[in-house]
């Protein structure tokens, strides 16, 4: 019965983030076939503010999910874009996008909304930061190297502009054929990541998290304690931004602090399953720097929220109940949206299958195969 419940609680993790999934992937093989190295790198090819900055924006505007975003990053990075600004990209597009602080506000109040937000942009701060004071140049070029060698070189379809590309018969094709790429390469750490946060949100009994947590702590103890509680919980748990609320509304009615629960948020981004994508794609020592520099942004945050939502007495009382209010399925905009976005999915599969992807496809020479 357990088994069927967390069988049950890890389809519904699942049916949340499926939508944007398929968006984060759509939009990832889109820039690959649409947008040239040249126009990336004049876009995003330093380590500035203002790349930072436009990086941001447009992670905010992308996907939610945290498998999505690393396939977009990678891309970005790929393309021409500097360390920093796709590592912002990275932060943005699972911190600050509109449908996580909307599922955020439903399951656990605006507070968590506000806190996503600022600490997003909080979290690009502090990352940056560490980067610049710890600049690994030579890991940079390896990892470029690396990225090269696992994908294959990247050809824009032919166009001189973008609409020209965009009207090219062959972008649809190419779209699809690195779309099913990507997913190909991640759909079994996606599925071992939905599974783990549904035995854990299951077997795990609210009395063994409260020890965890170290319930009955001096205050500063546990406030620092769970903030690095929440990425360690995080990293074994769950699979994507919005899918890891559910969990994170289990860790907060079962006592966790509020920073404790924020850095547990923010840490989507540092799940085994998603570091070990990070080592397929830069390589292993890159995705132990990335890691490191990670929790230990996603940690400073966290203890920063817990002060400042204390500070001014925003901090909500936790919903012990919460559990059963996850599995359901209901049909609501995360219904239609599914609908919608699966319809593309397999729109892009079929595609795929008519024309799958070979050596002599201009589009794609060099690719790995």
């Amino acid at each position: 019965m357990m088994l069927l419940q967390a069988l049950l609680l890890a389809a519904g993790m699942f049916w949340q983030v499926a939508w944007s999934l398929v968006l984060g992937f759509f939009l990832s093989a889109a820039i690959q076939t649409l947008v040239s190295k040249e126009r990336m790198t004049a876009q995003l090819g330093r380590n500035g503010l203002r790349e930072i900055a436009l990086a941001t924006a447009y992670g905010a505007a992308s996907s939610s999910c945290s498998y999505a975003a690393a396939a977009m990053s990678k891309t970005l990075f790929k393309k021409g874009a500097a360390f920093i600004p796709s590592l912002a990209f990275l932060f943005a597009s699972t911190n600050l996008v509109i449908e996580l602080g909307i599922i955020l506000y439903l399951l656990m109040g605006w507070q968590f909304t506000a806190a996503e937000w600022v600490g997003g942009v909080l979290l690009i701060a502090i990352m940056a930061l560490i980067v610049k004071a710890t600049y690994p140049t030579a890991l940079i070029a390896e990892a470029r190297r690396h990225l090269d060698e696992a994908t294959g070189e990247d050809e824009t379809v032919a166009g001189e502009t973008f609409w020209d590309k965009l009207r090219n018969p062959q972008t649809p094709v190419t779209i699809a054929q690195t779309f099913v790429m990507d997913v190909s390469m991640l759909w079994k750490d996606l599925a071992a990541g939905f599974l783990i946060a549904g035995v854990l949100g299951i077997f795990i009994p609210a009395g063994i998290w409260g020890a965890f947590f170290l319930h009955g702590a001096p205050p500063g103890v546990q406030l620092v304690a769970n903030a690095v509680a929440g990425p360690l919980v995080a990293i074994v748990s769950f699979v994507c931004s919005i899918g890891n609320v559910p969990m994170a509304a289990i860790l907060w009615g079962s006592g966790i602090s509020f920073g404790g629960v924020l850095s547990f948020l923010y840490a989507d981004l540092i799940v085994l399953p998603l570091l070990d994508v990070y080592r397929r794609y830069y390589g292993l020592k890159m995705a132990v720097y990335i890691g490191g520099v990670f929790f230990v942004t996603m940690v400073a945050a966290g203890i920063i929220m817990q002060f400042v939502f204390g500070a001014f007495g925003a901090i909500p009382h936790a919903n012990p109940h919460i559990r059963a209010d996850l599995s359901l399925f209901a049909i609501n905009y995360t219904f239609w949206l599914n609908l919608a976005l699966g319809a593309l999915a397999i729109a892009l599969w079929y595609v795929n299958v008519k024309h799958p992807m070979t050596h002599s496809c201009p589009a794609h020479e060099g690719h790995a195969h």
